[in-house]
């Protein structure tokens, strides 16, 4: 499910345990249990309320039976069990609802399957054999026919300069448009809004990755992401500030392998502190999408980052994206941005706080809210942009990218700094 990591996890996990709310189902349950070679007793009599008390204290099994019989709110059941519940157990449930959109429910939010009273011992045990081939199916090896992986990272030179809304908008284009099976990895552990911006609740995937990376693997991640649409999955986080998260960028590597096995394309948000900090992050990464705007500020830091990627992403394409550009309130015109970083700005978004507030309203990405708006379409190119860069990343570096050194750059973005105060 999507669930946390419980502490508890390093005891040797059960097969199985069952969690039923009357006697005629538990005395089917029990009676396949023994058939499996289970014991009877990991079958108990049980509400779901008692069902997560008890999961909250003790290890997670490798598959696990409730009953959603006695629950007024089955969903909201399911995602208080998910709370207490460690990744990788295969949850299969059962009620008396025959309802098609509760199937669809449980089973987007990580069930396994859905059983409907009464149960019979050969339908129980199907769905038992199905669940037991999913746990232990082999992560086989990407067929070298397929489509090759792509990934792409937006990093914003400031923030608050819009590159979230970019990846988010990235994302679903290309999976909704292209429709490519995307990833969408958030790697703004405390603050990040990739999930917020579609309107879902980020679960404790990225979270656990980063406290147990050995446990990383085709199966957590199909439990830990949550599903933006039917080709986007999206991998974030609303991490407790009180609990800085001690890490050493084991988890997102592993996550970059996982990704390029699982999915055809991966759009990771990386703030520049993240890029820092981990600068291996940056090493498989085809196209970096380089998002800043027109201030004095930006213009420095667009300089050193830069800098930074010539080093030590070499053979990452850059696009570079001014955005929230207002034509009449510029901190400095974009030829003398350009001038002092020496290079082209590639694409140049225009300021529309009304629309990008609307999209926010609606839960949904830019490009999803407003699918005619000018911006939707500079970002569509974007999109194109990158594709086109994957099959050509080998190519030379840009001509208009100066070997100039950082400290003659900087030398002259100081010159810029004094022509804009005696302007002023």
């Amino acid at each position: 499910m999507n669930a946390p990591f419980n502490s508890i996890a390093s005891r040797s996990r059960n097969s199985f345990n069952a969690y039923i709310g009357d006697d005629i189902t538990l005395d089917v349950v029990r009676q396949v249990a023994v058939e499996m070679g289970w014991q009877p007793e990991k079958c108990q009599k049980s509400d779901m309320r008692s069902a997560i008390q008890s999961l909250s204290v003790a290890a997670s099994p490798n598959i696990l039976l409730i009953d959603l019989s006695g629950s007024d709110e089955p969903m909201d059941d399911v995602n208080a069990l998910a709370e207490v519940c460690e990744p990788g157990t295969m949850v299969i449930a059962m009620g008396k609802l025959n309802d098609v959109h509760l199937y669809r429910d449980l089973i987007a939010s990580g069930v396994q399957d859905y059983l409907v009273k009464p149960i019979s011992a050969e339908h129980l045990r199907g769905a038992i054999a199905h669940a037991q081939a999913v746990l232990h199916a082999p992560i086989l090896p990407q067929n070298e026919n397929e489509q090759q992986h792509s990934s792409a990272a937006v990093i914003g030179t400031r923030g608050g300069v819009g590159a979230s809304l970019i990846a988010t908008s990235l994302a679903w284009y290309f999976s909704a448009e292209s429709g490519r099976n995307t990833a969408l990895l958030d790697l703004d552990v405390h603050f990040g809004t990739g999930a917020l911006t579609m309107d879902l609740e980020p679960g404790r995937g990225l979270t656990d990755a980063i406290d147990n990376p050995g446990r990383i693997d085709g199966l957590f991640i199909e439990r830990a992401m949550i599903k933006a649409n039917e080709q986007l999955s999206i991998l974030s986080a609303e991490a407790a500030l009180n609990a800085p998260l001690a890490n050493d960028g084991a988890a997102f590597f592993q996550l970059q392998e996982e990704f390029q096995q699982v999915f055809e394309m991966t759009v990771t948000d990386v703030p520049r502190a993240m890029m820092i900090d981990y600068p291996q992050l940056m090493r498989d990464i085809d196209v970096a999408v380089l998002v800043v705007e027109l201030t004095l500020a930006s213009a420095r830091d667009t300089i050193r980052i830069l800098s930074w990627l010539k080093s030590n992403a070499p053979d990452t394409r850059i696009i570079l994206a001014a955005n929230k550009v207002q034509a009449a309130h510029l901190e400095i015109t974009k030829s003398d941005f350009e001038a002092s970083i020496e290079r082209k700005i590639d694409y140049t978004i225009l300021a529309d706080f009304k629309a990008t507030a609307h999209a926010a309203k609606l839960g949904q990405p830019f490009v999803q809210a407003h699918e005619k708006h000018k911006n939707t379409a500079i970002i569509h190119n974007i999109a194109e942009d990158i594709l086109g860069a994957v099959d050509s990343k080998n190519e030379a570096e840009p001509a208009n990218q100066s070997d100039q050194s950082l400290a003659a750059r900087l030398f002259d973005f100081r010159k810029l700094l004094s022509k804009n105060s005696a302007q002023k």
